[in-house]
């Protein structure tokens, strides 16, 4: 076995004698080979990528940012107090909102229209020609009697609100001709003058069917109203967010094109580099998809703009036909920043004082206590105390001598016309006085109990459902004022990252000028810079969405916002 010193020069020697005509060749020159002509590369194989000179190649164009449908020169300013006031007069869903309390304002008053006084008349003419058997039935030779009536009856009747009582007032006129022979007077005038009440003393007497219907629809106007402020609220709160979405949407664009910008800069600086031999070729390339990767965002930027601005514009628009569908809508209003931490008991105190849900559900308890009152009274007995009181006149033209010349005459006192009757009428010489007692007692009263039972199992159900909208209430709260604190935090934090953002891209810069970094690493700070400029401007929007949506949450939008709802009218 050959040790190892002797290995060493074998392998030494066969070494030099391997190089030698390497060496020789190498100091020979080369002899020109002909350059065969390129055969045609197959489509399956991959052809090798070139890489065109700074002279070959142009800066890409910018991108065409127009969006469809909007005239760039039509700019519409819009602050937050503006969106606001335009969203209350012309948003769809509010006007439905407002003509719903309208509505009930309307059948209150027509439930009202119950006891407005009816006056009612009837005239009439009745002619009867009569067959007659007696000589005393005044028929003469003709053996009939014909009678001519003309009447003329106006009446007047009124239901009162309190005590349930009713009158009416009849006034019955009539004047009479007569061919009978036995008559004294001809033509002769009757009048009488009724007055009747109706008292009820159990039933109906504190609250009937129509008062029972008229408190009702008092407390669903309440409702009607606390419906039109929950729908107020979430209008405000729904342009507030469309209009903070605008905002961060067109902040983003401009982020996007400053990336985009600053991408298209770095193109220009590699092509000089290029130019001058100190970047490769693919350096350009990589720039070149930085720049293509960066155009996308921003066009999905300008898409996310588009659906900001029509959202915010279906909110303030009244139609689809108004001219500002064209506009470009510029906010004016930028989020305001307040780190102040949220009063959480103040808020819960608020929402639970002002929330319109729960303002509903007491006007229903309200109307559920009604409804008790009421079929409790329809399950007593109906007893109503009557009276009327009559007074007659009659005066008529004299067929017969006057008195005391004849055995048989007429008074004188109802000798003349028609406003001689009226005047015997009033002197209430000849009238009519009764009262009475209309009692009436349901033996069983199955209605009415089986009403007073559901209605009270409606009881239990609304205590049920106030105290699960309560909880509902205070979850909402909750969540809302943990997302405000939350987005405080995100503001903060995200801001950090932008400045750390910035300072790393400022070193790796200073790095790449000295060629101690590469293009990769230099375009990857730059979008972790846009990365987190985005970041930030999304913490500053949600930020205000989130104090939005807190304001929302307990029902305290109206008052910040300045925003003044008329309380509905409940009287006729």
């Amino acid at each position: 076995m050959l040790n190892h010193s002797v290995r060493l020069t074998i392998r030494a020697l066969v070494l030099g004698l391997l190089l030698v005509p390497a060496a020789g060749a190498w100091a020979q020159t080369p002899t020109p080979t002909p350059v065969p002509e390129p055969s045609p590369t197959p489509l399956d194989e991959p052809r090798q990528p070139t890489f065109p000179t700074a002279q070959q190649t142009a800066l890409p164009p910018l991108p065409d940012l127009t969006r469809v449908g909007i005239i760039s020169s039509n700019v519409l300013a819009l602050s937050l107090n503006d969106t606001i006031r335009r969203a209350l007069q012309n948003n769809n869903d509010i006007e439905v909102a407002r003509d719903d309390v309208r509505v009930a304002e309307q059948r209150l008053r027509a439930l009202y229209g119950f006891y407005d006084p009816v006056f009612a008349v009837t005239p009439t003419i009745d002619q009867r020609i009569t067959p007659v058997t007696s000589i005393f039935q005044g028929g003469g030779t003709t053996g009939s009697v014909k009678n001519t009536t003309l009447s003329v009856s106006p009446a007047l009747s009124k239901f009162f609100e309190t005590g349930g009582g009713r009158y009416e007032l009849q006034f019955n006129n009539n004047r009479t001709s007569t061919n009978a022979t036995n008559s004294t007077l001809n033509p002769f005038y009757s009048s009488n003058l009724t007055l009747l009440y109706t008292q009820p003393l159990l039933r109906n007497r504190a609250i009937d069917t129509q008062r029972h219907a008229i408190r009702v629809q008092k407390k669903v106007l309440s409702q009607t109203d606390s419906d039109f402020r929950q729908r107020t609220i979430a209008i405000i709160a729904q342009a507030q967010a469309a209009y903070w979405n605008l905002v961060f949407a067109l902040r983003n664009q401009q982020n996007q094109l400053d990336s985009l910008n600053l991408a298209r800069q770095n193109l220009r600086n590699i092509d000089a580099q290029i130019s001058a031999g100190a970047k490769a070729p693919l350096d350009r390339a990589q720039v070149l998809t930085d720049i293509a990767t960066r155009e996308g965002a921003l066009y999905q930027a300008v898409q996310s703009v588009a659906s900001a601005e029509n959202t915010l514009k279906q909110l303030i628009l009244k139609d689809p036909t108004a001219g500002e569908w064209t506009a470009q809508l510029t906010p004016t209003d930028s989020p305001i920043l307040d780190f102040s931490p949220v009063d959480l008991k103040g808020s819960l105190d608020e929402a639970h004082r002002n929330r319109p849900e729960l303002a509903r559900l007491s006007f229903q308890k309200e109307i559920n206590t009604l409804d008790l009152q009421y079929f409790r009274n329809q399950a007593k007995p109906q007893i109503d105390l009557t009276g009327a009181l009559i007074t007659t006149g009659l005066a008529g033209q004299n067929v017969l001598p006057p008195c005391p010349t004849a055995a048989a005459c007429v008074p004188t006192k109802f000798i003349g016309g028609y406003g001689q009757g009226i005047s015997n009428m009033f002197k209430f010489e000849t009238r009519e006085i009764n009262v009475g007692v209309a009692i009436q007692i349901p033996l069983r009263n199955r209605t009415a109990k089986a009403n007073v039972a559901a209605a009270e199992i409606q009881k239990e159900q609304l205590e049920a459902t106030y105290r699960s909208q309560d909880q509902a209430i205070e979850m909402d709260v909750r969540n809302a004022a943990q997302s405000v604190d939350t987005a405080q935090k995100r503001v903060v934090a995200a801001r950090l990252a932008r400045e750390s953002a910035e300072q790393q891209l400022a070193g790796e810069q200073k790095l790449y000028d000295v060629g101690r970094s590469t293009t990769f690493l230099l375009l990857q700070r730059q979008t972790e810079l846009t990365t987190a400029r985005t970041n930030e401007l999304q913490a500053e929007t949600d930020y205000s969405k989130a104090l939005a949506d807190l304001q929302r949450a307990t029902s305290s939008t109206l008052r910040v916002n300045n925003v003044t709802v008329q309380t509905p009218v409940k009287t006729p």
